[in-house]
């Protein structure tokens, strides 16, 4: 008998971060007032869903987005390091052309390639990554659900994998906002259908479109 299996790749809440940094992998992110309530809303809408799995990203904002999921189903976070935010050479920076990091010329090589991308981890890298913590997610939840916490940039390029289009893209056209989730079916080994809901639209005016940070 073939087995259902349900793969959810969650992107955190909203991160207090009032100085506007790209932080990436830096410890001391911690989830802001909304971001508690994102998760919330989050562990609430999977409330009836059969799971059995939580990893998370190391990283302060994935572990506190998915706890009160793993509350709710009664079940530990497991830390998978595969989940981390994409390596990134402007981390601790704020970015941007005005008073941001690219007003400097110094910065401006790592700008030269977006199809690698010259500023970070290899998107071939991030993909391998994340697709070997799904497998082994699939493993353990096998004819349940599991819950993936992660980060926008490595949900992102996960689906673009599993759907089978090139990975370079502008990161402005991503559809992963806050707080959503990327959701795999599988039967058995074979990926049936990705979709897409956000259980904390309403805390998050216009998350049906794209969103960047």
């Amino acid at each position: 008998m073939s087995q259902r299996t349900v793969v959810h790749l969650l992107r955190h809440g909203e991160v207090h971060n009032p100085e506007g940094v790209l932080y990436g992998r830096l410890p001391g992110y911690h989830l802001s007032d909304r971001g508690r309530r994102m998760a919330d809303l989050v562990a609430e809408y999977l409330k009836g869903h059969d799971i059995t799995t939580v990893v998370s990203s190391p990283l302060e904002r994935a572990q506190e987005t998915a706890a009160p999921i793993a509350a709710a189903h009664d079940v530990a976070v497991r830390l998978d390091v595969r989940l981390i935010e994409a390596g990134n050479y402007f981390e601790g920076m704020t970015f941007g052309v005005g008073d941001g990091s690219l007003r400097h010329p110094g910065h401006w090589p790592k700008m030269v390639n977006p199809f690698r991308p010259s500023w970070g981890e290899p998107y071939e890298q991030i993909a391998a990554r994340m697709l070997a913590a799904v497998e082994l997610a699939r493993g353990q939840a096998a004819g349940h659900e599991a819950v993936l916490v992660s980060h926008q940039s490595p949900v992102w390029i996960a689906r673009l994998k599993l759907e089978g289009r090139r990975l370079w893209h502008d990161p402005r056209k991503r559809r992963c906002s806050l707080a959503s989730l990327t959701s795999l079916t599988f039967e058995d080994d074979r990926l049936l259908a990705i979709d897409f809901s956000e259980p904390a639209a309403s805390l998050l005016p216009g998350a049906s479109k794209v969103v960047g940070a």
